[in-house]
């Protein structure tokens, strides 16, 4: 296999693991804490390997290493509060992760097969970038749609209590605005 096919897969592996994710489960703070402090053991373990390389191969390997501590420190945040925004920072630090490691992964290279490896690492991580965000808007938009929906159906249902007249009415209203959180 070329070094430049070998790049190839290893971004196409990245871009899918940059794919949206479905809301995390909140952790407690004790594992979060044990977790945190698993991911920066890990990171100085792997840093101490790649001090027995050379070169390039040495540096690659520190890329990966930094990219697997900030994909891993996004994740366990996300895994911690659950929150949709900390899901797109997972996003993000996967795409800028996988860059980096590409890039490195590039200066193996020469010339135009170089200037190629790096714009196609640049494109791949402007790709992911771009879905993320565009992950964090549709997010938005649902919310937002979700919101418009239950207004509507909450009009609907105070439009039918007008046909009512007296107590049916009020415990007609009263409903309505219990089920759907209004006050």
């Amino acid at each position: 296999m070329t070094p430049l096919f070998t790049l190839k897969a290893s971004l196409i592996a990245a871009a899918c693991l940059a794919l949206p994710m479905a809301q995390a489960a909140t952790m407690a703070k004790a594992d979060y804490k044990i977790d945190k402090d698993r991911i920066s053991t890990a990171y100085k373990v792997d840093k101490a390997v790649c001090g027995a390389l050379k070169d390039n191969a040495k540096d690659i390997c520190v890329e990966e290493a930094k990219a697997k501590e900030k994909v891993g420190k996004a994740e366990l945040e996300f895994n911690y509060t659950g929150k949709a925004n900390d899901g797109n920072k997972v996003l993000v630090a996967k795409a800028e992760a996988a860059y980096a490691v590409a890039k490195e992964k590039c200066d193996d290279l020469a010339g135009n097969t170089k200037d190629v490896c790096v714009k196609e690492a640049k494109a791949v991580e402007i790709k992911a970038l771009a879905d993320a965000k565009m992950g964090k808007e549709i997010g938005i938009a649902k919310r937002d749609a979700a919101t418009d929906k239950k207004d509507a159906d909450y009009k609907v249902d105070i439009e039918k209590c007008d046909s009512q007249t007296g107590d049916v009415k009020t415990l007609c209203v009263s409903t309505a605005k219990l089920k759907f959180g209004k006050s």
